[in-house]
């Protein structure tokens, strides 16, 4: 007896060391997964832009399945938290939940191909899109994750005295996680790894505090998933007609460069449903919307812009053409993505245009800052199809306003499905509200180019400047914009900062069109 006694004393304190072990092993389980469910969040919305954009509505999917996977993971961790209280158990799912993140960007591309083409076929929107592709991409694995913290405290707290204290203590470093997951996949891994390899990266990160978990055998899935890091990185799009000369992914969007059988080079941005730069080989006009910018503004001055903002610039189109055609015509060039002004300059001609400066910036941050005085502000700043809504409400168009010269013009390209005026009359309204005159030009079946100014605009002096100002190759083009010019349309509601659901309306449009057709 005595001797059980002697030992009793030195025995005590090793099972609160090894609660403090497991507790530290535990607390970085957490954050780890912490930093893989919502890395894992925003390298979806990023792996889905190329396909169905980046608007409100995406991630608004994206964050709502990933809040009800965790809800459901939280439920279901405090159930096997019960039946099975075991670390191993715990870190056998999250291995799980690993390797089906690794395997993320990898289906993603067939299952891409499958649903963008048979949405395609009924021009389904985004919403519908997006909520299945991050269910089906994201959701399980994000499941598994969210067991992780209510299973954790069930094995780490061992009396009801500290509950609250180590509770609180995990919920906080998982926090801690979800936000260092979010800012390193937004501002390290995606910029300079690329979405397949920052899905990659937490799926290793997983894998490694799994495997410590589970024992050293274990440690043949991490390395796995490391392996994984050499395989080339493949295209993200379908393959197309044509050759594709450039594609890369940028801090911004999927960017992919094309060379069409019949000689246009043509841009394409996230999901490839328009074309955001066109290049004819012996040409500087395109027979498309970019040649409205080039004549519409004579609706309202008898003489070349001498400076204008396009808001908007992609790889430099209407920016080429302008200097070529009006060469005294200063351009300033709007882009927010640096790197379409390297693939304009490179690959469509951008800098032969010597009076273009390019801004890298977002268009009404840019816009609020600059000096003003343009004689025409152009706005083609579309991810297909969403316009972003801060340059489509009421307090937009009256800093346009402000920033144009006395006579000046603002136009925009409106890209709408074929034979729908919902976006075009909502515009048009909300125009009307900073600018006494609104035209507007049909240009495209699915391309509608609005016109206003203060001052007076007509078809009438488009004509008068086709024969006294434009060069031979403008003013047949300028008679025909003229035969299509006409007022705008009456109805619509007016948007403003505060209220501009443009996403919806969109969307809706979208789903009338497909229920037409």
């Amino acid at each position: 007896m005595s001797t059980t006694a002697e030992q009793a004393p030195s025995a005590a304190p090793e099972a609160p060391a090894r609660r403090r072990t497991g507790n530290r092993f535990l607390y970085l389980l957490v954050f780890v997964v912490g930093t893989g469910s919502l890395g894992a969040e925003i390298a979806a919305a990023r792996l889905m832009s190329p396909f169905f954009g980046d608007s409100t509505i995406v991630w608004a999917n994206t964050i709502g399945v990933v809040l009800v996977a965790l809800s459901i993971g939280y439920w279901l961790g405090g159930r096997l938290g019960d039946r099975r209280p075991d670390v191993r158990s715990l870190c056998a799912v999250i291995m799980v939940a690993a390797g089906l993140i690794a395997l993320v960007p990898f289906v993603a591309r067939p299952f891409f191909e499958v649903s963008v083409g048979a949405l395609d076929q009924i021009s389904a929107g985004a919403f519908v899109g997006s909520f299945f592709g991050v269910l089906f991409l994201v959701a399980v694995p994000v499941v598994l994750l969210g067991t992780a913290s209510p299973w954790a405290l069930r094995l780490a707290v061992s009396d009801v005295e500290h509950a609250g204290q180590v509770a609180g203590r995990l919920y906080a470093i998982s926090t801690v996680g979800s936000l260092v997951g979010t800012m390193v996949a937004a501002l390290v891994l995606i910029p300079f790894l690329g979405t397949q390899r920052t899905f990659l990266a937490f799926a290793l990160a997983l894998a490694l505090v799994a495997a410590l978990g589970l024992g050293r055998r274990y440690l043949l899935a991490p390395l796995i998933v490391a392996g994984v890091f050499a395989l080339p990185v493949g295209t993200v799009k379908a393959e197309t007609e044509g050759e594709i000369v450039y594609e890369d992914e940028s801090e911004h969007q999927y960017i992919r460069v094309i060379d069409q059988p019949d000689g246009d080079r043509i841009l394409e941005l996230n999901e490839g449903q328009a074309i955001h730069s066109l290049r004819k080989p012996g040409s500087f006009l395109t027979g498309d919307v970019w040649d409205g910018y080039l004549v519409l503004p004579f609706t309202g001055m008898d003489e070349p812009p001498g400076r204008i903002a396009i808001l908007g610039n992609a790889a430099g189109t209407t920016a080429r053409a302008y200097g070529h055609y009006f060469p005294q015509t200063e351009v300033d060039g709007v882009e927010i993505d640096p790197e379409l002004e390297q693939v304009g300059n490179r690959y469509f001609d951008m800098d032969s245009n010597e009076r273009l400066e390019v801004f890298n910036e977002d268009a009404r941050p840019w816009l609020r800052a600059s000096e003003g005085g343009y004689d025409a502000i152009l706005v083609d700043a579309y991810h297909q199809p969403y316009i972003p809504f801060y340059l489509a409400t009421r307090e937009f168009f009256e800093l346009v306003r402000d920033k144009l010269a006395p006579g000046g013009v603002v136009m925009v390209n409106i890209g709408h499905p074929e034979g729908n005026e919902d976006l075009e009359r909502v515009l048009s309204a909300t125009m009307a509200e900073a600018f006494p005159t609104v035209l507007r030009d049909p240009i495209e079946p699915t391309n509608t180019i609005l016109t206003a100014g203060e001052s007076p605009l007509s078809a009438a002096n488009l004509r008068r400047a086709a024969q006294r100002v434009l060069p031979p190759d403008l003013a047949s083009l300028a008679s025909d914009e003229a035969t299509r010019i006409g007022a705008r349309l009456e109805g619509g509601e007016v948007y403003t900062d505060d209220r501009a659901p443009v996403e919806w309306l969109i969307d809706l449009s979208l789903l009338d069109y497909a229920a037409e057709n």
